[in-house]
């Protein structure tokens, strides 16, 4: 999990949703998921159900989507666009990796703690207690490095995280990883530099912003295994290959919106110098690690995470004299900045006006064919002690159990899908006598493609409202 998770940029999906038919969202190719009271089954594999059970109907029927191989897509231009500045003969490219996984594919093959937040069920679509929907392309990190194929590999897929419901996140959306190892018993760190070296005329004209050491004791530490030079280098290796990338996804970026102000006005961020900077993080998976930020429109945006790779991960993979680096990108943040695309749901549109814009190989921006009227509907309710939660997977009922942020959301998207722009808390109280806690979310309705009308927005929310007290257990208020 590259990036924080309230940054990261998600895909939500549902078929219902008041459109014709070929407007329907997450409808892939191949049917791609069936239920039975016992089983699963995804992509033609049927998995058992147990207590952890939790990927909806929805989320299934996404599987199989792959945006970021469809032809004419902003996600796969977006991925093209920085798979072009990784030679193939160094990176394997791997785009259609299965996105079911184990969880020791998951977590415990990148040394996540087993309290981690991440494995929580409120945050992942798990399968079964031991397989899930892969939360990011690091899931597939070791398998790719005990394969060895070459010196480095790009992975592109489709991820998938329970997630809040807004204009910037969604519940399956898309990622790049990117790795590049060396052998230390045959590579020195001179070699390294001077790769380094070369990929830095890529960015010549970048202003970078990189005031820490390559490493440091507390804060970015160096992993024992490493040589300081070895680690330096390696470093510099990283940081020189995703400047280049930078260069080549924000140029076309700033060309596209240096074209559309000279037609419309469209604003001054064309103009701006193109600027970077390097700040230190923490991943469970890499040490030293950095998160990279664009400046963008007089903002900083945070655009990807990465480090130098645990050395246990390598031993794993049965390469223990090799080290190297990684990276992860989620494709539709840096696609929604490309295009200037201002809406996350906008990439799972069929709608022609959308998807005729965009051509393979090309970067415009974004015309907006239409903005349709919102509709802002509030959902109150009482949780805590006097109130039963209702776990569907175990088929009984619990008292005093917590209704979480990201169970509500699901319950939003499994009734009204992509009529759904936004998803509030705005308010919440304990009150004084009973001490029961009561929250009040606002629904923000607003459909992408047409005009919804008061009728069906009201029947909507009424389904809403009876669907968290069946499965959440709330009293209405």
């Amino acid at each position: 999990m590259w990036t924080p998770r309230a940054l990261a940029a998600s895909a939500r999906c549902l078929e219902r949703a008041f459109l014709p038919p070929a407007r329907r969202l997450c409808q892939p190719s191949l049917r791609p998921c069936s239920t039975t009271s016992g089983s699963i089954s995804l992509l033609g594999s049927a998995y058992p159900r147990d207590s952890w059970s939790n990927v909806t109907p929805q989320i299934a029927k996404c599987i199989g989507s792959r945006l970021h191989l469809q032809p004419n897509h902003p996600i796969s231009i977006t991925r093209q666009l920085i798979e072009s500045q990784f030679p193939p003969h160094l990176y394997t490219r791997y785009n259609k990796l299965s996105p079911v996984v184990s969880t020791a594919q998951n977590f415990d093959s990148l040394g996540f703690p087993l309290d981690h937040p991440g494995r929580a069920k409120t945050d992942t679509y798990y399968v079964n207690e031991t397989t899930v929907l892969r939360t990011h392309t690091s899931a597939h990190q070791l398998d790719l490095f005990r394969k060895n194929a070459s010196p480095g590999f790009l992975v592109s897929a489709d991820v998938y995280r329970r997630d809040a419901i807004d204009r910037s996140h969604y519940p399956v959306f898309h990622q790049m990883e990117g790795a590049r190892a060396w052998d230390m018993n045959t590579t020195t760190h001179e070699t390294i530099n001077a790769e380094a070296s070369e990929l830095a005329a890529l960015s010549k004209d970048l202003e970078v912003m990189d005031p820490n050491p390559p490493f440091h004791e507390t804060r970015n530490p160096l992993q024992p295994q490493h040589s300081p030079e070895i680690a330096a280098a390696a470093a510099a290796h990283l940081k020189r290959s995703l400047e280049a990338v930078v260069v080549e996804v924000f140029g076309k970026a700033r060309a596209a919106a240096t074209m559309a102000a000279s037609i419309s006005g469209y604003g001054s961020a064309a103009f701006e110098p193109l600027q970077v900077r390097w700040v230190e993080t923490y991943f469970p998976f890499t040490s030293p690690s950095w998160e990279l930020e664009v400046l963008w429109q007089g903002n900083w945006l945070e655009l990807l995470g990465c480090g130098i790779v645990q050395h246990q991960i390598f031993k794993n993979a049965n390469l223990p004299s090799h080290m190297g680096w990684a990276f992860g990108v989620g494709l539709e943040r840096i696609a929604m900045v490309l295009f200037g695309i201002p809406d996350i749901r906008l990439f799972w549109s069929q709608d022609e006006r959308f998807l005729k814009q965009f051509a393979q190989g090309h970067v415009c921006r974004f015309q907006e064919f239409s903005k349709y009227p919102s509709c802002r509907k509030d959902v109150a309710f009482w949780v805590g002690s006097a109130c039963a939660r209702v776990d569907p997977a175990e088929g009984r009922t619990g008292t005093g159990i917590e209704v979480h942020a990201n169970d509500v959301m699901e319950i939003v998207r499994g009734v009204a899908g992509d009529m759904v722009e936004d998803v509030e808390l705005i308010d919440e109280f304990i009150h004084p006598k009973t001490g029961r806690k009561s929250l009040c979310y606002r629904v923000h309705y607003r459909s992408l493609e047409r005009t919804l009308t008061n009728e069906e927005v009201n029947a909507r929310h009424e389904e809403l409202r009876k669907a968290l007290v069946e499965t959440l257990g709330v009293e209405l208020r």
